[in-house]
């Protein structure tokens, strides 16, 4: 079990309401340090509000957290001195150049000039603006732009990042590159908070994923763990010898048949001890399958079958934590 030292961040029954909208409707999470963290979940479904009560920039209606070990109501500066945010929209000003842009964030961040000057070089050579710090901001494009908001938020060197939908917008090239970032803080010892609705953003990235949805959370676990919440997968062997296709199937009278392509497809949830249960059954009869593929739900199954309108049965916590 993680212990409260362990944990960069930490929320409990996290509840907030517009009017009569409930945007959180008790929320609970536990993001263990050094690792990414992402909540999951279509437009509108709190995650922007979870981020900023979070971040101390919004008060939650009830529930509670701790983030870096201080208490988020009683202790917000302590949490503000932890902390660094990147929003969906860029917080670059756009009428002066990438490099005052650093300073003035340096200046902020109570940095003396010549550390804050030093700073600077060290970040924009980083995320690879050197070349650009002299330019006003409005000319870079939107990865660039995108580098100097996290450059801008790592000027403070905080502990924990909030990254909230930090490629939206960008081309799959900037994407990618903005990836080997936060994999790049990570290691470095950073703890991220990334919100997204790219499944396979989540999917690359995340150590764990919540997803949100109705202002709850509907499951959280490992990528590989939410996948096999959701029905579908399967193993499937070919065959190129039809009496070999035929004893398979015999002896796996559970499979569904191919015969056209000689393919056998067993309802399997991708473990490895399904597929070990199947490759023994087969060397029982003395069968050696000439293609063997495992085929598991990707993110979007689970997506769709958490936040529409299809339905996936209940499971213990017990199977996700």
């Amino acid at each position: 079990m993680t212990t409260d030292h362990e944990l960069a961040i930490a929320a409990n029954g996290l509840r907030k309401s517009y009017g009569d909208k409930t945007v959180l409707d008790g929320i609970d999470f536990q993001v263990p340090a050094g690792t990414i963290f992402s909540l999951l979940g279509p437009n509108g479904a709190g995650k922007t509000t979870a981020v900023n009560i979070l971040s101390t920039l919004i008060r939650a209606d009830g529930g509670s957290a701790r983030i870096a070990g201080h208490d988020l109501t009683t202790d917000a500066r302590a949490v503000r001195a932890a902390i660094g945010v990147t929003g969906q929209f860029s917080a670059v000003d756009g009428l002066i150049t990438g490099e005052e842009n650093m300073l003035l964030m340096a200046d902020l961040n109570h940095l003396s000039r010549r550390e804050g000057r030093q700073v600077t070089a060290e970040l924009l050579e980083r995320f690879d603006l050197t070349d650009a710090a002299k330019k006003p901001a409005s000319t870079y494009s939107g990865g660039m732009k995108r580098r100097l908001d996290i450059a801008m938020t790592l000027v403070g060197n905080p502990r924990i990042i909030f990254l909230d939908e930090p490629t939206t917008g960008l081309d799959p090239r900037s994407r990618h590159t903005m990836w080997q970032i936060i994999r790049e803080l990570v290691t470095g010892g950073v703890t991220v908070f990334l919100t997204t609705q790219y499944l396979d953003e989540a999917d690359q990235l995340a150590d764990r994923i919540a997803v949100l949805n109705g202002g709850r959370i509907a499951a959280e676990g490992t990528a590989e763990e939410l996948k096999r919440l959701v029905p579908g997968g399967h193993v499937r062997l070919r065959f190129t010898d039809p009496a070999a296709y035929r004893g398979a199937a015999r002896a796996l009278g559970d499979a569904a048949r191919d015969d056209g392509s000689l393919a056998l497809q067993i309802p399997s949830d991708g473990s490895q001890r399904e597929l070990r249960a199947v490759l023994d059954r087969l060397d029982s009869a003395g069968i050696e399958a000439d293609e063997l593929t495992v085929h598991t739900p990707d993110l979007d199954d689970v997506f769709f079958a958490l936040t529409g309108t299809a339905r996936i049965p209940d499971q213990p916590k017990e199977a996700l934590r």
